[in-house]
């Protein structure tokens, strides 16, 4: 999902609002105007300030119309006579709602012109600002910003059909930039080394004569590389979870979704985050004081555990594979990381995957046993969220060298964002196993919703205090 989708599909719901107020504004002046009132003179008394208290409630109702009748999708591949359809559909249905709100409260409005105005305009001026918004949109294609890079997989009429469209038409957002006849091995190790050097965002597979060996393995090439998968036709059986259907020249074009994350639900989880993780380092923030204190007293060394035994920066891997700066409270004795692969490594604990977990560590400080077992080392990942590197609540994040060892289906945790904290937290914190884990973050991708974070969230303190067997 680009960026540039997710802004401006957010930037329609402030602007429809402001359209909607702009309406009713210009239907009130427009009744009291002179050569209004030189046809029919105004009756009744209806103070401004008043009026606009009832605009802008009606406004905020008919945002909630305008969802409903889907006119904030993303990616919508509706042209723009299906568009200003939509629009005076949901312009009529929020008509009807104002006229059932007057006969239930008569004191609302008393002039039908107004209404009828203001629903007039609302649909001009919705339709207007629409119509700008996407010209921007598609003017932005013009500097590569929103262009999805597409590699086609097919020996098909239909692919050709595709590429053709897609070079011909410079305002479809698509770019194809390789194409392969067939997925082999061959041709699978062939696609990871090119987009290694020319990043892609998508695959689609557009040859209903791919076997169905070649389809799967083409499907877990595009998880695995977190690139978004589209077909043709319905080949990949009970592999599809959850797919959404676009039309592209004529040719239904069926997208496989790999979260509800992806769409609405990722901005959701970002406003999520960033007043979730505001309200709690605002609630936590002395003792955060107080551990930056404590630590300073019991060891030399720095407050916080952002930097590996040689001096570079601490990286974790974050969604989609690529690595971020990463920092908590130190609980080791300084310049003492790299033991873990050294000296420590027949202690690992946690054989079963590419993590290691040493039981009764040698290195952690007095001060680091007590913040490892509470968590409180983990605070500093707030201020991670509220950057935007991690999630208040997904899988954990995990360095380099771990992912490196990453079976093909560990991958798919990379498809969000890590979180502080996470189903496979609560449910067992390191006790589980690394497939257990894995199993758990799955499921957590593939039915995230915002209450289920809350339920995370509202559940870790328990798992805090149960505590856990490795540290």
């Amino acid at each position: 999902m680009k960026r540039s989708e997710l802004f401006f599909s957010f930037l329609l719901v402030p602007v429809d609002f402001l359209m909607i107020i702009s309406a009713g504004i210009t239907a009130y002046y427009i009744r009291y105007a002179d050569f209004t009132q030189g046809f029919r003179e105004v009756q009744f008394n209806l103070p401004f300030g008043g009026y606009m208290k009832a605009v802008l409630l009606v406004g905020v109702l008919w945002l909630i119309v305008f969802a409903f009748a889907g006119l904030y999708n993303i990616r919508s591949a509706r042209k723009l006579v299906k568009e200003f359809y939509r629009v005076v559909l949901a312009c009529s249905t929020g008509f009807m709602l104002v006229v059932i709100l007057i006969f239930i409260s008569r004191e609302l409005f008393e002039s039908r012109f107004i209404i009828l105005a203001s629903w007039i305009f609302a649909i001009l001026y919705i339709s207007i600002a629409r119509v700008l918004v996407r010209f921007l949109q598609r003017a932005m294609f013009k500097y590569d910003i929103g262009v999805h890079k597409v590699v086609m997989v097919g020996n098909s009429k239909t692919t050709d059909n595709l590429i053709q469209e897609f070079s011909t038409d410079k305002k479809s957002g698509y770019n194809v930039i390789k194409r392969i006849r067939d997925f082999s091995i061959e041709t699978s190790q062939e696609l990871a080394d090119f987009i290694k050097l020319k990043p892609a965002d998508e695959i689609i597979q557009s040859d209903p004569n791919l076997s169905k060996v070649e389809v799967l393995r083409l499907y877990d090439f595009a998880d695995e590389h977190h690139l978004s998968f589209k077909y043709a036709a319905d080949l990949l059986g009970t592999k599809v979870l959850k797919t959404e259907i676009a039309e592209i020249a004529g040719i239904p074009i069926v997208e496989v979704k790999k979260t509800p994350l992806d769409g609405w639900g990722r901005i959701a989880k970002r406003l999520f985050d960033i007043i979730v993780s505001s309200l709690i380092i605002a609630l936590v923030s002395p003792i955060m004081i107080l551990t930056a204190i404590a630590i300073k007293i019991d060891s030399k060394g720095p407050i916080f555990f952002s930097r590996r035994d040689d001096g570079n920066p601490v990286f974790r891997v974050g969604q989609s594979g690529k690595l971020f700066r990463y920092l908590k409270f130190r609980s080791m004795t300084p310049n003492t990381d790299s033991m873990r692969y050294k000296e420590l490594s027949e202690q690992n604990i946690r054989s079963d995957g590419p993590m290691v977990k040493i039981k009764d560590d040698p290195r952690v400080t007095r001060v680091g046993k007590l913040i490892r077992r509470w968590s409180i080392d983990e605070l500093a990942e707030l201020f991670l969220v509220f950057k935007g590197s991690m999630s208040m609540v997904g899988p954990r994040p995990h360095l380099p060298e771990e992912v490196a060892k990453y079976e093909h289906h560990h991958k798919k945790v990379l498809n969000i964002k890590p979180g502080i904290t996470g189903l496979a937290q609560i449910s067992g914190r390191s006790d589980l196993s690394f497939e257990e884990e894995v199993k758990l973050d799955t499921y957590y991708i593939e039915n995230w919703s915002l209450l289920l974070d809350i339920a995370m969230i509202l559940r870790t303190p328990l798992a805090i205090i149960r505590g856990r067997k490795a540290d």
